[in-house]
C-alpha cells in the first residue's frame, strides 16, 4: 500500500453527480452513495484531502458566488461529519476564455494547497473524471487515478498513452479498493 501526503480531488463527476450542463444551486448538488464510504477507505493512505475544482459557470453566469459558497460549505459539513479530513476546498471561477493558471490543468490551485499546507506535491495523489485532472497531477509528478464516473468514460476515449493515469477505476469506491489492496 501506497501513502501520500495528500489525496486531491476533483468535484463533479468524482465525489458527486455531475448533472448535465452546471450544478446551479445546493438543490441540485448531490453526492454520489459510495463517497464518503470510499474517502474513509482511501484516508488511510494518506489522512488529508484537498478538493480541486474548476467552477465557471460562476463566470458564465449560470451560477452565483454566494451559491457555489453554499455547496461548498455543505460539503466542508459533510466531510467533517463523516470524519474525513479535508485541509479546503480550492475553486477557480476562470472561463476557459480568459483562464489564469489556477485553472485545470494549472498548477495555481496546487500551488496554493501546497503553499497553505506544506504539501509535498510529488507524493500526492490526484483523483478525477476529465484530462484536465490527469495531465494537472501528471505535471506536478502525482500518481493519478481516472475514475469512470462523470465525464470519464468520455475523458478515457481521449487520452493519448502519454496522459494515461496509474489507475483507472469505474468509480472513487472502486479506486479505494484497488488502492487498498
Amino acid at each position: 500500500m501506497k501513502l501520500y501526503d495528500c489525496i486531491f480531488l476533483d468535484r463533479d463527476g468524482t465525489i458527486n453527480w455531475d448533472k448535465e450542463g452546471y450544478i446551479r444551486s445546493l438543490a441540485d448538488f448531490k453526492f454520489f452513495e459510495f463517497t464518503f464510504e470510499a474517502l474513509k477507505k482511501i484516508a488511510y493512505l494518506g489522512n488529508r484531502f484537498c478538493i480541486v475544482t474548476n467552477q465557471s459557470g460562476v463566470s458564465r453566469g449560470f451560477i452565483k458566488q454566494n451559491e457555489l459558497n453554499k455547496i461548498h460549505n455543505y460539503i466542508r459539513t459533510e466531510f467533517e461529519t463523516n470524519g474525513i479530513p479535508l485541509l479546503n476546498i480550492y475553486e477557480c471561477i476562470d472561463h476557459p476564455d480568459n483562464a489564469s493558471n489556477r485553472r485545470k490543468p494549472g498548477f495555481g490551485m496546487f500551488l496554493e494547497a501546497k503553499t497553505d499546507y506544506g504539501i509535498n506535491l510529488p507524493k500526492c495523489l490526484m483523483i478525477g473524471d476529465s484530462q484536465n485532472d490527469m495531465q494537472a497531477g501528471q505535471g506536478l509528478g502525482m500518481d493519478t487515478m481516472l475514475v469512470k464516473t462523470g465525464n470519464g468514460k468520455n475523458t478515457l476515449k481521449n487520452l493519448s498513452n502519454i496522459d494515461m493515469p496509474q489507475y483507472i477505476v469505474k468509480d472513487l469506491y472502486e479506486g479505494a479498493e484497488k488502492l487498498c489492496h
